[in-house]
């Protein structure tokens, strides 16, 4: 107790010693005069005004410095903050003090006559610390100064009246849990308004007031630590703390505030997955679709987020090659599905050994064991009627294209695999057959042959069997079957195009003339081989002979030069084809040949008759012409000696004809000249001339014009 009213006292008197050494000197004494300012509020006025200290000034007779008043004061009367006094005052009440600036008339007020200053509201030191002023001395009756005006400053002394203030809480923070002991967490800050560096109203402690044991705080630097080392999230995973700010250094009598604190254990992994069963018991039936989901197995983690992820793998048992089982991100569990076909018939059940591992291991807790753990699957296959199954999954036939019609080209097979077997039924998929080229016996499978075959029209044919259980004819099976027809020897080679060979008149003996090539529809295995030979009565051909070559074609030699295209324009020369089937086949095929007149390099010019008597340089187009002007010009001169020869015939009547019959009476007059020039005299002189002769003869030159054309 004593030592608790020494720190009281020692707070009171702090801030009086420390104005009794910071202020400086405030009477001062002018030649022959002496001013004053007493300094109301403090116990130290009395001591102050008798121990006077005196000291020389040349220009006025008094000044002051500071000033102090208390904040938040507050009595039935004003504070006296000081007195002002002036040596030029000889008590006759001849000087007015005035006092201007910060809260002149308003917060501070003078006594004009005692010059003592009063604080006449309550001040707050964290709303304004300090006041600047001026006090002059006047004449009372002139108001003119006595002196030069000084400036004082009046400061608001500070008091503890502002609790500490969390401006930023309430908090938040986190910490991993399993964390040592003395984990930095966070730390927090408080203000306070008082005035930090007068006493201790500003000196904040901390301390926390809940949320022990588990967590601390350094009592001036307010770094939150954990306290409890391990922390378990698991257990659990948020903290309130309330943490506390006094000031006066934590003292009795100080002030306080409070702010809380949420602290949230964040997860590390710590903790293995657990299948939550160590059996699972799952049924499938046999049919099911391959990749189908059979069922799901999980491992409870208590660890959250990616230290809860699991993967999952089949470690053993007797189905690893017909499941698989993957891993669900978003459920956290295991999933098994089919990889392969099952079959009731063969086995009914299988046994897998699951296994769950966490995928994020934490070296820091793997002393803790295997983060792992292993489970049991048993899988039933349940039995289910399924459809044919056929004793290949496609087939491959072959059959001659000179097979007999019915005949057996191939079999298929299927059976019913389930326990109660049915029997099959078989049948040809028509959309695969439309023009019904094979037939399907129902009972055994077999392939029959409907249709002749042409292997050089079609080489495959694909159709598709279906096979169908008698008992349910829902269920159904399909299977390809590809029928290859194979080549036989049925067609004769023949030449490869259709050739025509140009002989030159001026060619020499043994040159050749044309070379020719045949082609086989057949397709033999070894491929083709063609023999050639002339007709046996033209074997001692003068004119022409052959020569087989290697690449398989036949070459047409001349024997001899001298060919003449006025005595024989065309040549015909029969090969015969053969080919290397079994039997062979062989064709007669004719070789045209021409007698071509040829430059003396051997291009040909003409091949025709005509052309060999046309003058040299000449070509038939214009020897046509030349002829067509010719025939005009003689018609021309027929023409004229014909009409000639007509116009001088006279005008003679005809015995048979009555000149009477040919008059005609009108009544109008002559013309004179104009009739005679109107008519063509020598018409009426020699009507046959026009009538007759004329329109033959142009027929004949219209009909020799147009056998040129």
């Amino acid at each position: 107790m004593p030592e608790r009213l020494a720190e009281m006292l020692l707070d009171l008197w702090t801030p009086l010693i420390i104005l009794w050494i910071t202020l400086p000197p405030c009477i001062y004494t002018a030649p022959m005069n002496q001013s004053q300012v007493v300094m109301s509020g403090s116990p130290l006025e009395l001591s102050r005004l008798s121990e006077q200290r005196i000291l020389n000034r040349s220009k006025r007779g008094w000044v002051w410095n500071q000033m102090f008043v208390l904040e938040e004061f507050s009595g039935p009367e004003p504070i006296l903050v000081g007195r002002l006094h002036t040596d030029l005052d000889p008590g006759s009440k001849k000087i007015k003090y005035i006092l201007s600036g910060d809260g002149a008339g308003t917060i501070f007020q003078i006594n004009d006559i005692t010059g003592d200053i009063h604080a006449i509201k309550r001040l707050d030191r964290e709303e304004k610390a300090e006041y600047t002023l001026t006090a002059q001395a006047v004449d009372w009756e002139t108001n003119k100064p006595l002196e030069p005006p000084s400036e004082f400053i009046i400061k608001v002394q500070d008091i503890n009246d502002n609790a500490p203030e969390f401006l930023n809480g309430p908090y938040h923070a986190t910490v991993p849990e399993m964390s040592i002991l003395g984990t930095s967490v966070t730390n927090v800050t408080a203000t306070d308004a008082d005035d930090p560096v007068y006493g201790n109203s500003a000196k904040l402690v901390y301390s926390i007031l809940e949320g022990q044991p588990y967590f601390s705080i350094e009592p001036e630097t307010a770094i939150i630590k954990t306290a409890l080392p391990n922390m378990d999230r698991e257990a659990k995973e948020e903290y309130l703390v309330v943490i506390q700010a006094k000031d006066m250094g934590g003292h009795s009598g100080g002030l306080s505030g409070t702010t809380t604190l949420t602290v949230t254990l964040t997860d590390v992994n710590d903790n293995p997955p657990k299948f939550a069963q160590s059996l699972y018991h799952f049924s499938v039936p046999e049919d099911v679709v391959l990749g189908t989901a059979i069922g799901r197995v999980k491992a409870n983690d208590q660890d959250i987020g990616e230290n809860a992820q699991s993967s999952y793998d089949i470690i053993d048992g007797d189905g690893t090659a017909l499941f698989e089982i993957t891993s669900d991100a978003q459920a956290q569990d295991g999933i098994i599905r089919l990889r392969k076909p099952l079959d009731f018939e063969t086995k009914k059940s299988y046994t897998l050994k699951v296994e769950a591992a966490n995928v994020h291991i934490d070296p820091r807790f793997s002393g803790r064991g295997p983060f792992k753990d292993t489970a049991t699957v048993k899988i039933v296959v349940e039995d289910a009627d399924e459809p044919p199954v056929f004793s290949s999954p496609t087939y491959l036939l072959e059959v001659h294209e000179n097979a007999a019609l019915n005949s057996v080209i191939g079999q298929v097979t299927a059976r019913d695999p389930d326990i109660t077997s049915s029997p099959i039924r078989f049948s040809i998929d028509r959309h695969t057959d439309l023009e019904r080229q094979f037939n399907i016996n129902a009972d055994d499978g077999k392939i029959t042959l409907a249709t002749p075959l042409d292997r050089e029209l079609s080489v495959w044919h694909n159709i598709t069997i279906i096979a169908t259980e008698i008992r349910n004819h829902s269920q159904i099976s399909r299977v390809p079957v590809a029928i290859k027809v194979l080549d036989v020897n049925d067609n004769a080679p023949e030449f490869a195009s259709e050739y025509e060979a140009f002989l030159c008149e001026n060619g020499k003996p043994g040159q050749v003339i044309q070379t020719v090539s045949a082609m086989d529809k057949d397709d033999p295995k070894n491929g083709h081989y063609f023999l050639y030979s002339l007709l046996p009565e033209m074997v001692n051909n003068p004119n022409f002979t052959i020569k087989k070559n290697e690449d398989n074609s036949l070459s047409i030699l001349a024997k001899h030069n001298g060919f003449n295209r006025q005595k024989q324009e065309v040549y015909l020369l029969p090969i015969i084809i053969s080919d290397s089937g079994n039997p062979p086949l062989s064709s007669t095929s004719t070789l045209t040949i021409r007698v071509c007149g040829c430059s003396s390099d051997g291009v040909v010019q003409s091949c025709n008759v005509e052309a060999y008597v046309l003058p040299i340089g000449l070509s038939m187009g214009a020897l046509i012409a030349i002829l067509a002007c010719i025939i005009l010009l003689l018609v021309i001169v027929v023409l004229f000696v014909t009409l000639r020869r007509h116009k001088n015939e006279p005008l003679i009547i005809k015995d048979d004809e009555d000149v009477r019959e040919n008059i005609i009476r009108y009544d109008d007059e002559g013309g004179g000249e104009e009739d005679t020039e109107a008519f063509d005299i020598a018409t009426l002189q020699n009507p046959d001339g026009i009538n007759g002769f004329l329109p033959p003869l142009l027929s004949l030159i219209f009909m020799v014009m147009h056998r040129m054309s």
